[in-house]
């Protein structure tokens, strides 16, 4: 054996399993199929992030009709990590549990909240999580603190906070996984869409290197598994080209498509026919508000958010969503992604304030990954589309009458996953899932699933922190086995 567990992947699901089993005693190699993110110029460079897509990777996926895109997924240490907004919610309490929303109720959990809670707890401290509690009404209940204090507001942020606030919104720090001060020694930049290269952003890649420090774990990148082979209900080897290594517990954490991409390759865990299905992508808008009397002298800016219309405030009561800000949007990055004159678009950028809204997209059947003839087919059916609408409008209302009298929206195309989720649902009966609650497949005895895959509901904040809840819970079932 070269290994006794072997984790495909190092983002959010495989370097906190990793780090989860650090110290138990079983062996753990990790295998990346990326190398690790030198440092460089461009990683603060919002030119060469936006314009140039300098760090995606050149993978093209198509859609139904055979057109192809660029979807911008990371293959490196730490994965998608490296460049997430690093915004680490928990789930509310009430996503467990089946939610109905304007367009379908949502499955549940096949547990509650409080059987995660313990996990989130252990996740904010790996993570070293900034946040605050009991600002929020729908924030669940937690049985310690968060490890640190929030990242403070800057004056411009801390300004609209207080306007929205007279509006009777309950407006507080999000938690993000950032030591700021480390971040901004290295250059004044937000980190939204920035990759780390020092350990300020509190990514998957830093969590693995924690779990390195444990001789038991070990990390080979360049690594890409090409297939999972299986004899009588067990796999029994990975696959890397020519090369084959086996483990007693195989983990794939490659993320929700490229789980569902090698599964369907190797013909495994599919007999519920559910392994690609049920693929959700939150609804999210990106929403601009501009003033030219405001200026806006933030550097980072993405320290607040709200929850108020998260689970009522559409018709009927049905959930909106979450509303948070996003990272400092500059004039090189606004030119970049909205085609503006540099000079304009670094005036709007720096009149202006830059928030976003995100709502729950449902599990639906037919949305779902394709492995057809060695391509990556995402038929992705957007849902739950009407409440989001609601949502984006009342946020807009409520920025006008704060001071910012023109307000644009820009809701995020079909074709750019940004949270990729669901595609191998956990459950309790193996004819509608994939996994069991603990992450194994219901068809292998040996095979767990530790990623976005699992997720049966997609709720409607950054997923990032419930995966590695999951991860470290999965963690402490597979360290247990003999």
């Amino acid at each position: 054996m070269d290994a006794d567990v072997i984790i495909i992947g190092s983002g959010m699901g495989g370097a906190s399993l990793a780090a989860g089993l650090a110290g138990s005693g079983k062996k753990v190699l990790v295998l990346e199929r990326g190398e690790r993110l030198p440092d460089s110029p461009e990683a603060r460079d919002a030119e060469a992030i936006f314009g140039r897509s300098h760090f995606k990777s050149d993978e093209h996926w198509y859609d139904p009709e055979g057109r192809s895109f660029h979807p911008g997924n990371y293959y490196m240490a730490g994965g998608n990590t490296k460049f997430y907004g690093a915004v680490v919610l928990r789930y509310r309490a009430e996503d467990f549990r089946p939610l109905k929303h304007l367009e379908g109720t949502t499955p549940g959990w096949p547990y509650g909240y409080e059987e995660l809670e313990p996990w989130y707890c252990k996740a904010e401290k790996l993570y070293e999580v900034r946040g605050a509690l009991y600002h929020d009404m729908t924030e669940p209940p937690h049985s310690e603190p968060y490890p640190f204090p929030p990242v403070p507001d800057e004056p411009s942020v801390a300004d609209l906070a207080r306007r929205l606030r007279a509006q009777g919104l309950n407006v507080g720090p999000v938690p993000l996984a950032v030591d700021i001060d480390k971040w901004l020694k290295r250059a004044p930049t937000t980190w939204d869409a920035f990759p780390d290269t020092t350990g300020a952003k509190k990514d998957a890649e830093g969590v693995l290197n924690k779990a390195l420090l444990s001789p038991n774990v070990t990390l080979r990148t360049g690594a890409r598994v090409t297939r999972l082979l299986a004899e009588k209900g067990r796999v029994t080897g990975v696959q890397l080209g020519a090369e084959v290594l086996r483990a007693p517990v195989v983990c794939l954490c490659a993320g929700a498509v490229q789980s569902t991409v090698l599964l369907l390759e190797s013909g495994l865990a599919n007999s519920s026919d559910q392994v690609g299905r049920n693929f959700m992508n939150h609804n999210i808008s990106a929403v601009i508000a501009y003033s030219p009397f405001r200026r806006n002298t933030s550097v980072y800016e993405k320290t607040i958010g709200f929850n108020d219309w998260y689970l009522t405030g559409g018709p009927g009561g049905a959930p909106l969503g979450n509303v948070q800000m996003l990272g400092r949007i500059t004039g090189p990055i606004m030119a970049a992604e909205a085609g503006l004159p540099r000079w304009f678009a670094g005036h709007y950028a720096d009149h202006s304030m830059h928030m976003m809204t995100m709502s729950e997209d449902l599990p639906m059947p037919d949305s779902r990954v394709l492995w057809q003839n060695g391509r990556i087919v995402l038929q992705w059916k957007r849902s739950n589309f009407k409440a989001h609408q609601i949502l984006t409008d009342r946020l807009k209302s409520v920025l006008r009458k704060a001071g910012w009298p023109l307000v644009l929206s820009k809701t995020y195309e079909k074709k750019l996953p940004s949270h990729q989720m669901g595609t191998a649902r956990m459950g309790l009966d193996p004819r509608t899932s994939v996994v069991t609650p603990d992450l194994k497949a219901h068809d292998l005895e040996n095979l767990y699933i530790v990623d976005a895959s699992v997720l049966p509901t997609s709720a409607a904040v950054n997923p990032s922190l419930t995966i590695a809840a999951l991860a470290l819970r999965a963690a402490a079932h597979i360290g247990a086995q003999s």
